[in-house]
Order: structure tokens, then sequence, then C-alpha cells
């Protein structure tokens, strides 16, 4: 589109025009205001806000993006502020919305009120996608504000909010066509990219469950293991595995996702909304008919991460593993083998569901409604508890001392919140030949009937699982009979059980009961609750196992 095809929007003379933008920060980011001024002078472009490198760059992109769009830039002063002026503004989302502020400045472009832009500049012209188009949208609309223009391949995931109130723009140009339309019938245009063609994602959608890696039937014998794991998926239950190497800790740990439920609407477009702000909707998504993640995630960092990859943070503050974890798994494998102040800071994560993150402009708050689930060795060697035939029947290599270094990395005060321990040892023989055993889909659908109870029990509350029961509600729905309490409050005495551990004892009861379909929890129920959480404070205790 050639300058001569426009018609002038503004009269000669100053002329301050802004359109809003977006910056990811924290779990909500920023809205922006990008004003435009220009004036008479040298030539040239300033940049006030605290603008860092990546948008201080912005004004030679934006510069010959409007030369090879076919538009002449303005040989004036120009003045770029960015409000508020106090936040440090990082990224090249503003490239758009900088260009367009500019030429409603000069008169090359209509009114932008009421409207928010995301979008890199390429030289050509051509826009990049951005990460945090879905947070951005749905900040905007928090905002009051209604339409948006965003990058073709964000379409999708705009379309997840606020689809029929925006445009997906591949150039410049069609940018600044778009905003024509809007000021000449008072809405974005009515046609859209031809991604939304086959049919825009719609908030109250769910997608067909994905194929997984494995099933668990492809595990042999791990009965004990997999009923834990079917108790603390359908519980939302945090849980420790531990035993020899070899033994199917991390198989089955990684075959959990085929048995979670899928997402509510709410909490799909929650998740999504945080891989957004963290710029994990790859291009393989970006360029499907929908971007909405509705399975839950599982997120398996190495044990080599940092403090900052698993919580969160930055110079400008992205979700950690625990946050892009928030209604699903962190699964820790070998979770001794990481760092000891990075298991440590997931007890407050833990409890709180949030992690809060301190910085000199103030308190980052990022949602971490995580299970967690961590696999381990019982020694640095891993042979401790496997029979070798010798008098001793272990072929240890490493000293009490090192096993006792190896296992308080732990800590009692994390291995408190993990409701759910199992000790494993390999399958024998006899048990790695059979042939049957139970497929993913049928613990699946118990599970999900759990979930349903869950949701029906606890609707209101702002509580989505068994596990995250207060005080006050475990006394309200984990009624036990007369039999049950006998049997709890003995085995509480004699496993001298923390308040924490009595209450998880009751939570993890109260899930083995929905899976029976049992209103009141039975001692049977009680008791199995114990079996899961009185082994684990000591590596030792692999030596219960009886495999």
């Amino acid at each position: 589109m050639q300058i001569s095809m426009i018609t002038p929007y503004i009269s000669e003379g100053v002329c301050n025009m802004y359109v809003m933008a977006y910056v990811p920060y924290g779990a909500d980011g920023i809205i922006i205001r990008v004003e435009a001024d220009i004036r008479r002078g040298i030539p040239g472009i300033d940049i006030t806000g605290l603008a860092e490198g990546a948008v201080r760059e912005a004004r030679e992109r934006v510069r010959v993006a409007f030369r090879n769009s076919g538009y002449t830039f303005p040989a004036d002063r120009i003045l770029i502020n960015l409000a508020p002026a106090g936040v440090r503004k990082d990224g090249a989302a503003l490239d758009l919305p900088i260009a367009l502020s500019v030429m409603a400045a000069a008169g090359l472009a209509p009114s932008l009120d009421n409207l928010m832009v995301m979008g890199e500049l390429e030289l050509s012209g051509r826009l990049r996608p951005v990460r945090g188009v879905l947070a951005a949208t749905a900040a905007g609309l928090r905002a009051g504000i209604r339409d948006f223009i965003v990058p073709a391949e964000n379409a999708p995931e705009a379309a997840i909010l606020a689809e029929g109130h925006f445009i997906a723009a591949a150039t410049l140009s069609e940018a600044v066509h778009a905003l024509i339309v809007r000021a000449e019938t008072g809405s974005l245009p009515a046609e859209s990219h031809p991604v939304l063609a086959k049919g825009a994602v719609k908030t109250g959608e769910t997608a067909v469950r994905p194929g997984f890696v494995g099933d668990f039937s492809e595990v042999r014998g791990q009965g004990r293991y997999k009923r834990a794991l079917e108790i603390a998926v359908a519980g939302g239950h945090n849980l420790l595995v531990f035993g020899s190497p070899g033994a199917g800790k991390t198989m089955l740990a990684r075959r959990v996702p085929s048995i979670m439920p899928l997402l509510t609407p709410w909490e799909a477009v929650e998740v999504t909304r945080l891989h957004s702000l963290a710029g994990h909707i790859k291009a393989e998504r970006q360029t499907s008919e929908t971007c909405l993640i509705t399975q839950p995630p599982f997120r398996s960092p190495h044990h080599s991460a940092s403090a900052e990859g698993i919580l969160g943070g930055g110079k400008a503050v992205r979700p950690g593993e625990i946050s892009l974890a928030h209604f699903g798994v962190l699964f820790l494998d070998e979770a001794p083998e990481f760092r000891v102040n990075v298991l440590q800071s997931l007890r407050e994560p833990l409890e709180d569901r949030v992690i809060t993150i301190a910085r000199a402009e103030g308190p980052v708050r990022l949602p971490a409604d995580f299970q967690l689930l961590l696999a381990a060795n019982t020694c640095p060697c891993g042979r401790l508890g496997i029979r070798s035939g010798e008098p001793a029947g272990l072929n240890c290599f490493c000293s009490p001392e090192e096993v006792h270094r190896y296992w308080r990395k732990f800590g009692a005060a994390l291995l408190d919140r993990v409701e759910i321990r199992v000790p494993v040892t390999a399958p024998g023989i006899e048990q790695m030949g059979q042939s049957r055993e139970e497929a993913s889909s049928r613990v699946a659908e118990r599970v999900r009937r759990v979930v349903e109870i869950a949701r029906e029990r606890f609707k209101g509350t702002g509580v989505r699982r068994n596990a995250r029961m207060s005080p006050g509600m475990i006394d309200a729905y984990c009624v036990l009979t007369g039999e049950a309490e006998r049997a709890f409050h003995q085995a509480a005495e004699k496993l001298r059980l923390s308040g924490r551990a009595f209450h998880g004892v009751l939570r993890v009861a109260r899930t083995i009961a929905d899976l029976e379909g049992k209103d009141a929890i039975l001692p049977v129920h009680v008791l199995e609750a114990i079996q899961h959480r009185r082994l684990g404070d000591d590596p030792y205790d692999i030596f219960t196992e009886e495999g």
C-alpha cells in the first residue's frame, strides 16, 4: 500500500497519538501505553520510559519497515514514550505498536482508541510472532480494551478469548488496512487470517486426548506403585517412589499423563496463558486449529536445573517449571541429584500454591498449583536393597555416611509434605513373564470419576482436588466410621504423625473412599492410606518392600 493511497486522518500541526501494547512480566504482564509525538527538528527517534535493548533497537526496524512497506517515514523529530515510565520494557513485541503510533501521529493511520497491538517487525515489513498473546488478550479484556491486532502466527492464541474482536495481520500494511476499515465501519475487518477458517477455538471446547508414549499395561508388576499413582493422580497428592535402578520408577512415572483427566475450559485457558507468557506456545501449535492446552501439563526438568529455572524469575520475570506445571504434575527424576536449595525451595509453593519472587520494584506472584512426583534411588550407587546372594544380602558400595548424606537432601520438612511414599524393587522373572496388565484407559476412567466427584463436592470453594482440602473441609468431608477413627488414631500415635501428616492421611483416605464409591471413610481406607504414608523417611525402608 503506497502513501498516496492513504487519506490523511489528522490535520497539520503537533499531534499526540497512542496505542495500547503489552509486555510479559510475571503472571499477568503489564499493559503499556505507547505514545508518539512528532515535532519539527533534527530528524530522529527518541524512546523514553526505561526501554531496554530490543526496544531501543526498534527505532531502526520501524524506520526500514516503513520504507519497505511503501510508506514515507516522517522527516521530523519523533518522541516515543512508553508508559508507565517506571517499569522496564524489553522484547520486540513493541515494534508494531511503535510503528502504528508514529503513523497515527503523522496522519497516515486513523484513531487507535480502545485498541491493543502486538507484533515484531522484520525489515521487510512482515510481522513475526511474539510470546504472551493469550495473556495480553486476557489483560486487555479485563482493562476494557475491545479490539486487538496480533501477528498472523499468533491467531489461534488470540482466538481463545478475543474471537470476533481481533485481526491477525501478516504485514505492517495489513495492520494499517485493518485500522482504516475499523475507522470506516466501526469494527475490525470480518475476514480473518486463513488459519482460523478451520474453526476458531472456543473456551468451552475440549480436545481429544492425544496419544501417549506409553501405557500402564506395558509395565510388568509393580501393582503397589500403580495403585499409589492412581490414588495420587485422582486426589492430587504428592508422591515419592524410591528403589533400585531398573525397577520401573521412571517408566511408570512417565506414563502418568495417560491416566490424567482433561482440564476444564477455565483451567485450560489458565495453563495456556502461563505457557504463552513463557514463550512455550511453539510454531507447530500456532499454525494448528487450536493452541489451547487441554491436557494437564507434565513437566520433567533435568536435575541440573537452576533454582530460577524451577521457581521462575529472570530479568523480566518468567514462569518457572513449578508454574508451567500449574494444574498438572512436576516430576523430579533422580530427585536427590537436584541441588539442595532447589528441593527445599519447593516447600512454600507446595503449601501456598503460589510462588512469590521478590524484586526491587515489588513482589511478583506466579501461580504454582502443582502436584509433586519424586523418584529416587536408595543410595548414590543405587544398589542399596538389591539382593546379591551374599550373607549380608546386599551389594551396596556406599558407606552409611554417604547414604545419610544422599537422603538428607530431601529433609524432613519436604518429605512431610509428601503424602504417599512407595518403595519398589525390581520385578522378578515371574512378573516379567506376565502378559496381561491393566490398561491406562481403565485406570483413567476411575480417576476421572473421582475428579468429577471432587469438582462437585468443592464447587464454588476454589478447591480442585482432595489434596487441597483445608482443615475445616477435612472435618466436613472426611467423615470416619467409629472403627475407622479408632484405627486411625492408633496408627497416628504409633507413627507419631505430625499435624500436617495427620491431615494428609485423611485426605488420601478420602480419595481411596471416592475410588471405592463410598461416602464414609472405612477402616480399610484408613489402613491403606497409612500404608502409603508410613515409609520413605529412611532409605532403609526399602527392606520392608516385599516386591
